[in-house]
């Protein structure tokens, strides 16, 4: 009887936990959301930030932070996913592979400010990139590497072992069985990984302060040569994303609207960060079902 009070009181001490939690998160993002979507418009989607005057919008650094986030995917991505199926299915349990996870786990705890640190000095200084997206892409790869290459990890070792049993005695080689069987069983949960590490990066700021920079060029969006420095499509020009926008606004905007531009900058982020997560768990959900042809949970 005492062991099925004690379940019982440590349930409901869970519960109420869980919910505290959901509270305090559905009271920040209320907050967020019901102070910023009255002032979200099409014209603050698509006008200039402002410096001195009233009015302006944030397109430029929207469309900064979805450029960042594309070439950020594009570096880590392949680095990510040869890391994980390397962890997976080849390293044997030695001092090596101990050493790799124990970096890996190292590098995801450290502080973003120290990520952008570190990319101001190697990139910015010594490669002489200067205050550019490309600096701050690499610094972001940094960032996302650990987080990512564990979250394709996690997913490459939820396949059945059966599986790989299966294609092994089909007599394929221990590539092609990884190559047509185990990857695209894990093809789910390694979009899921990517689309959720996809909306961390969206929303970092301090790693870019230090990279890609505080402000931005004078950009053509009609420009489609790269190497002008007029193009959006320029990875040597410096860039401030929407979430350095927002941190610039608050503690060194001069604007009159500053905490209209703030209030609706945030409600954005907050509304594209949930939307990447909707959309991995919708994804994923697709996938397993297409793949399993099971019900996803």
């Amino acid at each position: 009887m005492k062991a099925k009070n004690t379940d019982k009181i440590a349930t409901w001490v869970i519960y109420w936990l869980v919910a505290i939690v959901v509270l305090i998160l559905a009271g920040i993002l209320g907050n967020i959301l019901w102070t910023g979507l009255p002032h979200l418009s099409w014209h603050f989607l698509t006008s200039e930030a402002s410096s001195y005057q009233a009015g302006g919008g944030v397109r430029d650094q929207l469309f900064n932070s979805i450029y960042l986030l594309i070439l950020t995917t594009i570096i880590s991505f392949p680095i990510a996913l040869g890391a994980a199926i390397y962890l997976s299915e080849y390293a044997s349990d030695n001092l090596f592979t101990s050493l790799i996870r124990t970096t890996i786990e190292i590098l995801s705890s450290l502080p973003s400010i120290v990520v952008g640190l570190f990319g101001y000095l190697l990139f910015v200084v010594q490669f002489g990139l200067g205050f550019s997206i490309i600096s701050g892409a690499l610094a972001l790869t940094f960032f996302n590497l650990p987080i990512l290459t564990s979250n394709m990890e996690q997913a490459i070792n939820g396949v059945p072992q059966s599986q790989r049993e299966a294609g092994l005695a089909l007599g394929l080689s221990n590539w092609k069985t990884i190559r047509g069987i185990v990857l695209p069983a894990a093809l789910p949960g390694i979009l899921t990984g990517l689309i959720l590490s996809a909306g961390r990066i969206f929303g970092e700021a301090a790693a870019l302060i230090y990279t890609a920079g505080q402000s931005g060029s004078t950009v053509n969006y009609s420009n489609w040569n790269p190497f002008s420095p007029t193009s959006f499509l320029n990875v040597m020009r410096p860039a401030e994303t929407l979430a350095v926008h927002i941190w610039k606004v608050n503690t060194e905007g001069i604007i009159p609207d500053a905490t209209v531009v703030s209030a609706a900058a945030s409600a954005l982020l907050v509304i594209v960060v949930i939307l990447f997560n909707l959309g991995a768990r919708y994804l994923g959900n697709k996938l397993y079902q297409k793949l399993t042809a099971a019900k996803a949970k």
